[in-house]
């Protein structure tokens, strides 16, 4: 039954295709070919991830009892269907883009009240950063063990140095993050409340802190820095991918 609800949108393998047309150009010996494969493969990965993030929301919710995300569309791997195309998508690739802290992405609306259990909650709210953890280490793993041109490497390596990012950042247990969704079904009633005020304007703050406040910011990415080494990550090859992405938009 889940197999024949899953329906993938032609939408998401143009992603594909444009993350695969990238492996190709930067593996050429123009340089300019290999900063424009470079950058599709980060923008086109990144945009593939936030879809697959998203889709292992849902197919554990369908898993667990809410068949709804079937009918919502949330099964396509389809971005459309994850919330705003602007919010959810095109910010957070902007942010990207100069460099900055990928934000969350996308969002599933799930029937909280047709999951099974508790524990199903959680698993529905973990599902999400773990495919990214996942998506980051089978990537770090392709880049350790295959012998690749630079240009690919290190695209491939910054790729998944930012699903290192996105798990940890999404982990973390703030109201508004998935990390908070996986301990909300404990909480006490009160606590809940607190988290149900606190969900529009937490990510916010915490934004605000990790850029405008040095050491924890410093903490942030040491902590991204250690969960990139233990997956085999190349923090190398991850700083050149990234100085060679932000060297088209003029940022170096």
């Amino acid at each position: 039954m889940t197999k024949s609800a899953v329906r993938v949108s032609p939408l998401f393998l143009a992603l594909v295709g444009v993350t695969v047309l990238g492996g190709v150009l930067a593996t050429l010996d123009n340089n300019a070919a290999r900063v424009g494969g470079i950058v599709l493969i980060v923008l086109g990965g990144w945009a593939t991830s936030l879809c697959l993030h998203e889709f292992g929301h849902a197919i554990t919710a369908f898993r667990g009892g809410d068949w709804s995300v079937r009918s919502k569309g949330y099964l396509t791997l389809d971005p459309r269907h994850y919330t705003d195309p602007v919010l959810s998508i095109v910010l957070p690739l902007i942010f990207v883009a100069i460099g900055g802290i990928p934000l969350p992405g996308g969002a599933v609306w799930i029937n909280h009240h047709a999951l099974r259990s508790r524990r199903t909650e959680s698993m529905v709210s973990l599902a999400g950063p773990l495919t990214n953890l996942v998506l980051g280490l089978l990537i770090a793993t392709a880049v350790a063990v295959v012998t690749m041109p630079i240009g690919l490497s290190s695209g491939l390596s910054y790729l998944a140095f930012l699903q290192v990012i996105a798990f940890v950042l999404n982990i973390l247990p703030i109201p508004g993050l998935d990390g908070y969704g996986a301990i909300e079904p404990w909480l006490s009633g009160p606590a809940r409340r607190f988290g149900e005020k606190a969900r529009p304007w937490a990510p916010l703050v915490l934004f605000v802190v990790l850029i405008g406040v040095p050491f924890v910011g410093q903490a942030f990415f040491g902590l991204a820095y250690f969960v990139f080494d233990v997956v085999g990550g190349n923090s190398v090859q991850a700083y050149l991918g990234q100085s060679l992405f932000r060297s088209i938009f003029g940022f170096l």
